[in-house]
């Protein structure tokens, strides 16, 4: 009998996202020490958009990830790289600092990219994440 490596076990979370059930992924998937979160959008616990600034959206987003992340085994100082991308220049300043108020003190590598437009016109920003779980 073959012996489980658990470095090489994948284990998956989901959220309240319709997209992933539609599109076949999973909010966060973690194999050996890394958890990888995907891109995640502003929506609360049923599945609807959350209204407001980009500010109050980045910060659902954040809670998103941070919720995904531990249900992973890992935590907010695992945090090691977000991504976040915006439609409108000028919310900029207003996800920096929500990203700032959830990542002040652990000072992941981040990137903000301004793109296009969001599957979701009612989206102002989507942010993904990666975490690296020290044991």
């Amino acid at each position: 009998m073959k012996k489980e490596d658990s470095s090489s076990t994948t284990r998956h979370h989901r959220s309240a996202s319709a997209y992933e059930g539609l599109v076949g992924f999973s909010r966060a998937v973690r194999r050996g020490s890394r958890i990888s979160v995907s891109l995640s959008a502003p929506i609360d616990s049923d599945g609807e958009t959350v209204e407001g600034d980009a500010y109050v959206q980045a910060e659902r987003c954040f809670e998103i990830i941070l919720e995904a992340v531990e249900a992973l085994g890992g935590t907010r100082e695992d945090v090691v790289r977000t991504r976040m991308y915006i439609a409108d220049a000028s919310d900029w300043d207003a996800v920096s600092r929500a990203h700032g108020e959830f990542f002040r003190d652990i000072y992941p590598a981040s990137t903000l990219v301004i793109v296009k437009e969001h599957l979701d016109p009612r989206w102002r920003i989507e942010i993904e994440a990666e975490a690296e779980v020290l044991t």
